[in-house]
């Protein structure tokens, strides 16, 4: 990622809500919003959607469906073993197990899905805009090849406005 970016710093919520909503409604597109805990709004604002609880649904319910299939294979067809009047398909004996390797199936799915949509792997670096964009403030970043030159320079004083605490303009080079 490379380019010019505005970065505001803020040290409450609403301010940053308050300042998303006015750039919003001015049409100045935001580059990343970076906050300390999760914040529902900002999606909302900035028009994005986490395709994430969908994916976890699908990989929930194929994850399910195979260690069903799995077991039903193995017990049933594969090697059944016809004991004390053991009826064929004991389904109530796969319940507990197809329970937690689902979540664990989720779970593990979910996070390669994540890390790899956010790029997060070994060796890669990604820019810090704020060294406490993560402890306690909430960075606002703005990138010049997204926004025209023009609300480009007059999104400090915008900012401000607003109540940014701090207004920073970084440089990041391509590597």
């Amino acid at each position: 990622m490379a380019g010019i970016f505005k970065v505001g710093v803020f040290d409450e919520e609403n301010k940053l809500i308050s300042s998303l909503k006015n750039l919003d409604d001015r049409g100045i597109r935001i580059h990343e919003v970076y906050t300390p805990y999760p914040i529902h709004d900002v999606l909302r604002i900035m028009k994005r959607k986490s395709l994430l609880p969908t994916a976890g649904l699908i990989y929930g319910l194929t994850g399910a469906a195979a260690i069903l299939a799995f077991l039903y294979y193995t017990s049933v067809i594969d090697w059944p073993i016809v004991y004390g009047g053991k009826p064929f398909n004991s389904f109530p004996s796969f319940i507990i197990i197809t329970i937690v390797l689902t979540i664990f199936i989720v779970t593990i799915t979910s996070l390669g899905t994540f890390s790899a949509r956010s790029k997060l792997v070994p060796g890669n670096t990604n820019p810090v805009f704020n060294e406490r964009a993560t402890d306690d403030m909430f960075i606002l970043v703005l990138s010049d090849s997204e926004v025209n030159e023009k609300e480009f320079e007059e999104a400090s004083e915008l900012l401000k406005m607003w109540g940014a605490v701090e207004v920073v303009e970084k440089t990041f080079d391509e590597k």
